[in-house]
């Protein structure tokens, strides 16, 4: 049984609604393809949503942010700022999308943005 005090690492987690959402838009935008759970950085076990190699592009879908939920409360959200810095230190470009960015209109924006437009 492992110690509370280390973290286990659990595999990649299964989509949320949020990000079937996205990839449902993705592809009605013509996105050219994602990787799913990416592990970025070489150390950390840290993973992005979504990632699009060529363009170094990491997607985050944040969900729960009404909800007071982990990326909300204050170790969460520490948490997630560290990861997002190490992310845009190591050369990534973030994209954070919320519920009201998951649209047609924003999607086929990042669509553009990820093929060099």
């Amino acid at each position: 049984m492992p110690s509370r005090d280390r973290k286990v690492f659990r595999g990649a987690k299964p989509p949320s609604r949020l990000e079937k959402r996205f990839e449902t838009l993705w592809e009605a935008q013509g996105g050219p393809p994602l990787e799913k759970e990416h592990r970025f950085h070489p150390v950390r076990k840290w993973r992005a949503d979504f990632a699009h190699l060529e363009s170094r592009t990491l997607i985050e879908i944040e969900g729960g942010i009404y909800v007071n939920g982990r990326h909300n409360r204050g170790a969460g959200f520490a948490a997630d700022l560290e990861k997002y810095l190490e992310a845009g230190l190591s050369g990534w470009r973030l994209i954070r999308l919320g519920p009201n960015e998951l649209t047609g209109e924003t999607i086929a924006r990042l669509v553009t943005l990820v093929q060099g437009g």
